[in-house]
This record gives C-alpha cells, sequence and structure tokens, in this order.
C-alpha cells in the first residue's frame, strides 16, 4: 500500500458536480473478456480463484498492462496453494465521476451494478484521504460500506503494480488489514518489488478465510 503523491483537480471537480440519482440505465458492463490464466500457477494448488477486473470505457488504463500485473500477481500468491484460474476482465460504461474512486461515488456504482467478487476496479485516481494507490475492503472493514465488500480500488500510475495487486488482494482473501514487519514480505505496510513472500500463516489464513466467505473454491 502505497501513498498517492497527489490528487488531479479534474478528479475534485468530476467528483463534485456528479448528478445524484442518476438513471441505472446509465450504468452497464460495455464488454467482458475472459482470459484463462497460466499453467505455471497451478502446481500443487489446493484452491482456485476467479477473478473479475473493471476498467471503464475511456480509461489510461492498458489491457495489456492489467493482463501483466494480474498475471503476476497471481504468481505471488501461488505459493500459497491458489491457483488464479480465470480473469475476467469488464468494461464499465458510467458517467466520467464514477471513474474515480471515492467511498461515497463508488458505493453508488456498485448499488446498480452487478459485480461478481474479489473484484478489482482500475480507476483514474482517488478522492479518498489518505489517498492511497491502492485500497482494499474486505468483509471486515466494510460494515458501513457493505457495497464495496471484497473489491480492490487500483489508481492509475500505481507503482510496483503487480506487487500492490498481489497485497491488496492477500487482504481481501484473508478479510484482515494486518501488515507485516519481516523483511521482503508482500504484507509490509508499503509495496516494494523487493516484497514478495508470504509465511505459511498468512497462506493458511488467506485459504481458510478464502473459503469461509466464499472467495475461494477448494478442489
Amino acid at each position: 500500500m502505497s501513498p498517492r503523491a497527489g490528487l488531479q483537480s479534474l478528479a475534485l471537480a468530476l467528483l463534485l458536480t456528479s448528478p445524484q440519482g442518476f438513471p441505472a440505465e446509465r450504468v452497464r458492463i460495455a464488454e467482458a473478456t475472459s482470459f484463462i490464466m497460466s499453467a505455471k500457477a497451478d502446481l500443487n494448488a489446493s484452491h482456485d480463484l476467479v477473478l473479475y477486473a473493471h476498467t471503464f470505457l475511456g480509461t489510461h488504463w492498458r489491457t495489456d498492462v492489467i493482463i501483466q500485473a494480474v498475471t503476476e500477481a497471481a504468481l505471488l500468491i501461488a505459493p500459497c496453494g491458489v491457483h488464479v484460474k480465470r480473469l475476467e476482465l469488464r468494461t464499465i460504461e458510467a458517467p466520467r465521476a464514477f471513474h474515480f474512486y471515492s467511498t461515497q461515488q463508488s458505493r453508488e456504482l456498485l448499488r446498480v451494478l452487478e459485480v461478481p467478487k474479489p473484484a478489482f476496479f482500475f480507476v483514474e485516481d482517488t478522492y479518498n484521504r489518505p489517498a492511497f494507490d491502492a485500497e482494499a475492503i474486505g468483509l471486515a472493514n466494510s460494515k458501513g460500506r457493505p457495497e464495496l465488500a471484497n473489491t480492490v480500488w487500483v489508481a492509475y500510475g500505481a507503482r510496483d503494480l503487480s506487487q500492490a495487486l498481489a497485497h491488496e488482494l492477500v487482504h481481501v482473501l484473508s478479510d484482515s488489514g494486518a501488515h507485516s514487519n519481516e523483511p521482503g514480505n508482500l504484507m509490509r505496510d508499503e509495496t516494494a518489488l523487493a516484497n514478495s513472500s508470504l509465511s505459511g500463516t498468512q497462506c493458511e489464513r488467506i485459504r481458510a478465510q478464502g473459503v469461509a466467505n466464499g472467495l475461494l473454491a477448494p478442489r
């Protein structure tokens, strides 16, 4: 989890001027494409995971960048016995204000859009304070924002993207906001390329909570 350097003024303007009570038909999945993930992550796997990634029409995010980052993130959690067997990349058509992450706006988006979980959202920027490159919401920290449960929101330009995705995904699967002080651990409070390992205890929690919350399927 890395702090965001700053917010674009455009994000603030769009957020403040977005209409309330927008017609539900203005939000839809414009396109959905499934990708079978690499068999390299399937070795000795005990659990399967399907991920749903969302972008927006007109986004700065490129499809190939997202697919590559998710593929690399999948390899980081593979030692825990978790195989990401499929990625579904969905493109959302929605008012521009919803291309930016904020608790209020994003809850409104998910009230009208059916989203399988766990779900990534690749947004233009974040309006939340403090601002982070990526933010995860599990079940445990979604009581006041239930629509956002089991989602990860990633701002354009997030650094160490593959590590950031894996880090936030672990938060969701383990249903925990805990970080680690262990050198090289993926769950250190700030992501870095050198932080890529998970402990046996962390893996056990990922599998147990992932199954309990309906996010992982045991083989």
